[in-house]
């Protein structure tokens, strides 16, 4: 009977979450963190229940998958040697920026690896907003993906560090990581060649008369068989949700409405759920914490400052500086992955809880203030066009 009220509750919140964007002009994803905290502070709801944090990691998990969806693999062959070059300044800046912080400040070595971390989740919520019509936001979906790769990978070597120290285990659980990798490199030649020879057999997997849903069917069981090999190998499962998209982007682009389709269901109901179950985890008596604040905001700043100056290092020649300015922003919302990496640090005995805490407010704070500027920017830059 609880689990009944509870997400009736939850369905208020999933009801309400567009309304109030529209009222507010809050991004709607942001809107949906904020109902989930006051939900929970208020007494609305009660954390701790089991089925919704599940349904929730399924969301997130999701919002991966239809970020595979966007990537053109062709598109990115094509473009292969201007892309690798800007992306390789870009990621090296990066990564030596957030290392000159770590020795200028004596930081942890966890910030080695939280600073430059990057997660397509808050980009996806972007692209689903405003679409790839401005140039900034298909270089940002670029960065989002080659940086969720690095990141994927920075956080299975240190969560096996954390695990395991400098011990064989660690190597091992490395060298397993990177043998799916090729594995799966070694699946997608071997899927283009068999549809080389046989291209009608997209077709037959995926008909143009889709009356039984099959191309749905297929989509969620790939998703549901590459997510589960990941946790087979104890490798992060936003891994297989990620490559699961990109197989069907690339291998069934015949069927043009099916992206759209699969949007429609992830931001109809997975997508919110992950927000709002996001929006529980916070605890608004933290943010009034002045230690705890004023480390999430420097945590927030250091994001935002690497970012920029990266982005500017690498693609001012192409966006511009306004564009280049809006691309370091819409990179600077890890929210996700830094919570995995300060919960990975904070189990395994890394840092403290205070920092802990800095690093959670500092997601959260990076999705909602963040977020929120480059709504009025770009909604900003719209008025002006119009005048």
């Amino acid at each position: 009977m609880e689990n009944y009220i509870f997400f009736t509750k939850i369905a208020l919140l999933l009801i309400s979450s567009p309304v109030v964007s529209q009222i507010t002009r809050l991004p709607v994803v942001v809107v949906e963190i904020l109902l989930g905290s006051l939900a929970v502070w208020s007494g609305f709801l009660e954390l701790g229940n089991d089925i919704f944090e599940q349904i929730a990691k399924i969301g997130f998990f999701y919002l991966m998958f239809l970020a595979g969806l966007e990537i053109d693999l062709k598109n990115y062959t094509q473009q292969k040697n201007d892309i690798l070059n800007k992306a390789i300044i870009y990621f090296t800046t990066l990564y030596a920026l957030s290392f000159i912080l770590y020795l200028l400040f004596d930081l942890n070595p966890v910030y080695i690896v939280a600073i430059p971390i990057v997660s397509l989740g808050m980009i996806m919520v972007l692209i689903n907003e405003h679409g790839k019509e401005h140039k900034w936001l298909e270089v940002v979906l670029t960065v989002g993906v080659i940086g969720e790769i690095l990141s994927i990978s920075a956080i299975v070597i240190f969560e096996s560090y954390v695990n395991y120290g400098l011990k064989l285990e660690l190597y091992l659980h490395v060298l397993v990581f990177f043998g799916v990798l090729f594995a799966i490199y070694y699946l997608f030649k071997l899927v283009n060649l068999i549809f080389w020879w046989y291209p009608n057999l997209k077709k037959a997997i995926m008909p143009y008369d889709d009356s039984k849903v099959q191309s749905i069917r297929i989509s969620v069981a790939l998703f549901i068989v590459l997510t589960s090999i990941m946790h087979f190998f104890n490798i992060d499962m936003v891994l297989g949700a990620f490559f699961a998209g990109i197989f069907i982007s690339n291998f069934f682009e015949h069927k043009t409405d099916l992206p759209h389709t699969l949007h429609k269901i992830g931001f109809g109901f997975l997508v919110p759920l992950f927000f709002i179950y996001v929006g529980t985890t916070l605890d608004f008596t933290l943010i009034f914490s002045f230690e705890i604040l004023n480390n999430a905001l420097l945590i927030l700043l250091a994001l935002v400052l690497v970012r920029t100056i990266s982005s500017f290092a690498a693609y001012t020649s192409l966006l511009g500086a306004k564009g280049t300015f809006l691309l370091a922003l819409g990179d600077s919302m890890p929210l996700t992955f830094l919570i995995a990496i300060a919960t990975i640090a904070y189990e395994g005995g890394q840092i403290s809880q205070n920092e802990y805490l800095s690093f959670i407010v500092a997601g959260m704070l990076s999705g909602i203030l963040i977020m929120s500027l480059l709504k009025f920017i770009i909604y900003m830059s719209y008025q002006k066009r119009g005048q």
